[in-house]
């Protein structure tokens, strides 16, 4: 991009000293043939060229954000009439009221720096508004952060015997997200602990297939509504790419929850 734009700079300032302006066909075999002209005009004009250089990039920035902003726009439109419909199974860990009007499914790696801005968000969310909100945590461990999955396996190992329990653990571990880096399973085994689950049962519950199953469905179900990277939300079915501040969870949700009580 910058180099492009010096050059097309460049050639526009060599343009203007020969006093007209040629086709764009005759212009292109002029500079082919004589590229000394770019460099004489850069070397004549620096300032004019490096200030119309920082001013075409400024341009080209504003211009980028808009359009990313009218197309995030646009496919926030086109969600709210077609939502993203995810699974929710009551046999796993649902934060919450199980009945509430707006359902967050998040899909998030419990190593993850961003996805634990997803959590303290998340947070607020839920003491914004209350029983009007539930939470699916769901799981997209990525390869780079190595304890990710082995959290999420521990998670639903946990799930398996207490819901309210799983989301002690949830809590613990993103509250205390370098301990998991740095102690790795002593660490989630002492949460474990912490949150009153049966360790030993745990740790056999780490090979079953249905913890497997579900880490498995979770990724699958991420990839399918083109999660890539953490943490992912769908706020009734709208999505979230990121982790993105409570203002724009709260339009989603105040949105969702006026067209409800109409």
């Amino acid at each position: 991009m910058k180099t492009t734009t010096l050059i097309l700079t460049a050639i526009a300032l060599a343009t203007l000293q020969l006093g007209c302006t040629p086709s764009k066909e005759s212009l292109t075999k002029m500079i082919e043939e004589n590229p000394e002209i770019i460099f004489n005009a850069i070397e004549k004009n620096p300032k004019t060229f490096i200030d119309t250089v920082n001013k075409a990039a400024k341009n080209a920035q504003a211009d980028a954000q808009k359009q990313r902003e009218m197309d995030e726009q646009a496919q926030l439109e086109e969600e709210f009439k077609n939502p993203k419909m995810a699974s929710v199974d009551d046999k796993r860990a649902i934060f919450g009221n199980k009945s509430a009007p707006v359902t967050i499914i998040e899909y998030s790696d419990f190593e993850c720096p961003y996805c634990s801005r997803g959590y303290n968000t998340v947070k607020q969310v839920r003491e914004e508004y209350g029983d009007k909100v539930r939470v699916v945590y769901k799981h997209l461990p990525l390869d780079f952060h190595p304890m990710a999955e082995p959290a999420a396996m521990y998670f639903e190992a946990v799930a398996l015997q207490s819901h309210d329990k799983a989301e002690k653990f949830h809590n613990l571990v993103f509250e205390n997200q370098s301990d998991l880096k740095t102690e790795k399973e002593k660490f989630l085994d002492s949460v474990v602990k912490k949150v009153g689950a049966d360790l030993a049962k745990v740790k056999k519950d780490l090979k079953s297939d249905i913890v497997k199953k579900n880490i498995e469905t979770d990724m699958a179900e991420a990839k399918k509504f083109d999660f890539s990277g953490t943490p992912g939300f769908l706020v009734n079915g709208v999505s979230l790419k990121g982790a993105y501040p409570f203002a724009e969870f709260k339009k989603i949700i105040d949105r969702h929850l006026e067209t409800s009580n109409k």
